[in-house]
C-alpha cells in the first residue's frame, strides 16, 4: 500500500473511531464501556492502516473524553496492543478479536481500579470492561466483518 494510501485510510478511521465513541459518549466512559466504535476493530483483519487508526482514535477519544492524558495514554496502548494482535491473528478472525477484548479488559481495567480508584476488585473492574469490549467488538463488529467480506475490494481496503 502506498504511504499516501495507508496514512489517509489511519487518518479515517481514527476520525470514525474518535467521532463515534464522543457520540455515543454516554456509554462509551466507565467501568462498563460499551464503545461502539470498538466495532471498527475488524478492520485490522483487512488492512494494518487499522492498527494506527485506532490507536490514534481512541487516544483523542479518551483525551477528550473524562479521564484526560492518563486515559488516552494507557487506554490508546491497550487498543494498541490489542489491535496489533488482531492483525497478527487474523486468519483466525474469531479468536483474533479476542486479542482486543483482553487487552482492554486487563489493561483499563486496572487502570480503573489503581490510577481512579473505582471500588470494586481489579478482576471486577476487568471483567466489566471485558463484558463491553465482548459486546463492542462482537455484536456489531462481526455482522461488519461479513459486511466487509463482500465488499472490501470494493471499499478498496485491501
Amino acid at each position: 500500500m502506498k504511504t499516501s494510501k495507508y496514512i489517509a485510510h489511519s487518518a479515517i478511521i481514527a476520525a470514525l473511531y474518535a467521532a463515534l465513541t464522543l457520540l455515543l459518549s454516554p456509554i462509551s466512559y466507565g467501568v462498563m464501556q460499551l464503545r461502539l466504535s470498538e466495532a471498527l476493530v475488524v478492520l485490522c483483519l483487512y488492512t494494518p492502516a487499522a492498527v494506527p487508526g485506532l490507536f490514534v482514535g481512541c487516544f483523542v477519544a479518551n483525551l477528550m473524553g473524562p479521564g484526560g492524558i492518563t486515559d488516552a495514554l494507557i487506554g490508546g496502548f491497550a487498543t494498541l496492543i490489542g489491535c496489533l494482535g488482531v492483525w497478527l491473528l487474523r486468519s483466525r478472525p474469531w479468536a483474533a478479536l479476542m486479542c482486543n477484548v483482553v487487552s482492554n479488559a486487563v489493561i483499563v481495567g486496572i487502570m480503573l481500579r489503581y490510577l481512579y480508584g473505582v471500588e470494586m476488585s481489579v478482576f471486577l473492574c476487568m471483567a466489566w470492561v471485558g463484558l463491553g469490549e465482548l459486546l463492542s467488538c462482537y455484536v456489531p463488529g462481526y455482522p461488519l466483518k461479513k459486511l466487509l467480506d463482500k465488499r472490501a475490494k470494493d471499499l478498496h481496503i485491501i
